[in-house]
């Protein structure tokens, strides 16, 4: 019996106003919203857990650190397994998972058990954000891309920002346990509706799993001078957005701020700011290049680590939303350049990125910690400043790196 005939994948790949197309982008917008809500709901409780359970701030930090450390390693298992059963199933595992996992740590009893469950959290959340980009450059056409990958990470944004205002709120009213309790039942919502809104792959063939062939796709991205610089960009710019605010949190707890933590949670509305620039920056990037967009990203971010330095609310509120502009607006560029450069096994390139990109946060999220408890702010801005700078170089020395000859 002859097989069908399929249609080439860019025949399937949807673009702006087909059909679908918002359906794909609202369940992502609403994917993201829920993983990286999960994933910081922390951060703004850094302050409250060092006092509860006696710890120094760079100790702290390994309520978020943690996560994105058992994060960066599965997210390549994660998308390496999406080539094989699928990219929804991958997704909708992972929401479910990590939303229950923070339902638990909400009555964690210790603080090494509230470090477990934000690992395996972490460990959870990998799933989507590993598979999201390679779904995406799957079922959407290039020239619809940069605006998709921008809803996706204006959700992403939004769930961020939501989550650290809640808890912080509900910690001020009721106590941080509720707020994290409150935060995983509303994951378990989200995964629902991604479960019931997002369409099964159409553009994908899954293939079986067969550990040679995923060594030499890694190489293979490695070989890729391109790639390997845009890896760098996450880690970098990743780290430098992290410290921020892992530890603006502290700053704005001590004098001269002296803010309760629900009052600190509202710091967190600049990441308005990021959801307005990763889709303008996608925007500007499909219409005037992605390298010029990239290194001017990384540049605003530089002059908000230095706007930021003084010891007063404006200047502090100015530079965190620069440096939040510059950090939204490199990843969306970056993040979508990844997924239009790997010529082949985009699952495992975009789980690259990401793999360094929380690795950064990781490393940059703890190490601000001893530079904050020896420096105060101004040790966590050098530190900050000098990640902002060497992204900065590495957009500029992307800007002269070719395209691969089969990629446009």
């Amino acid at each position: 019996m002859n097989r069908p005939v399929l249609p080439p994948a860019g025949a399937l790949q949807l673009r702006r106003g087909d059909r679908g197309f918002f359906r794909i982008a609202a369940a992502f917008f609403v994917g993201g919203f829920a993983t990286f809500s999960l994933l910081y709901a922390v951060q703004p409780l850094l302050p409250i857990l060092a006092r509860e359970f006696s710890l120094s701030p760079a100790s702290a930090s390994l309520a978020l650190s943690v996560s994105t450390l058992t994060m960066a390693p599965a997210l390549i298992l994660a998308g390496s397994l999406s080539e094989v059963v699928g990219r929804k199933r991958i997704m909708v595992a992972s929401l479910a998972a990590s939303s229950l996992a923070t339902v638990l740590a909400a009555f964690a009893s210790s603080w090494t058990s509230l470090v477990l469950l934000r690992g395996l959290a972490g460990l959870a959340l990998s799933g989507l954000p590993a598979v999201a980009m390679a779904y995406l450059a799957d079922e959407i056409a290039p020239e619809s891309l940069g605006f998709a990958m921008g809803l996706y990470i204006a959700g992403s944004t939004l769930g961020g920002m939501t989550g650290r205002l809640t808890v912080g709120l509900v910690a001020d009213h009721l106590n941080w346990r509720v707020g994290m309790a409150t935060l995983g039942v509303e994951g378990l919502f989200g995964a629902a509706y991604f479960l019931y809104a997002l369409p099964r792959e159409r553009a994908f063939k899954g293939e079986p799993f067969r550990a040679k062939g995923l060594l030499r796709s890694l190489l293979h991205h490695f070989a890729d001078p391109g790639l390997r610089l845009l890896f760098a960009e996450g880690f970098l710019a990743m780290g430098a957005f992290v410290c921020t605010y892992n530890y603006i949190a502290f700053r704005l707890a001590s004098p001269p701020f002296s803010l309760s933590p629900g009052a600190i949670g509202f710091i967190y509305l600049t990441y308005l700011v990021g959801a307005v620039s990763s889709a303008v920056m996608g925007e500007i990037a499909g219409r005037y290049g992605r390298r010029r967009a990239l290194w001017t990203a990384s540049a605003v971010g530089l002059v908000g680590v230095v706007v930021g330095l003084p010891d007063s609310w404006p200047t502090a509120t100015l530079g965190l939303a620069l440096v939040t502009w510059g950090f939204f607006g490199a990843h969306s560029i970056s993040s979508s350049w990844v997924g239009l450069r790997a010529t082949r096994g985009r699952a495992q390139a975009a789980a690259l990125y990401l793999f360094f990109y929380y690795l950064g946060s990781s490393f940059a999220g703890s190490a601000g910690g001893w530079f904050y408890s020896a420096w105060g702010w101004n040790g966590v801005a050098l530190l900050v400043g000098a990640l902002v700078f060497a992204a900065l170089l590495v957009a500029l020395k992307l800007a002269r790196v070719p395209p691969p000859a089969d990629w446009a």
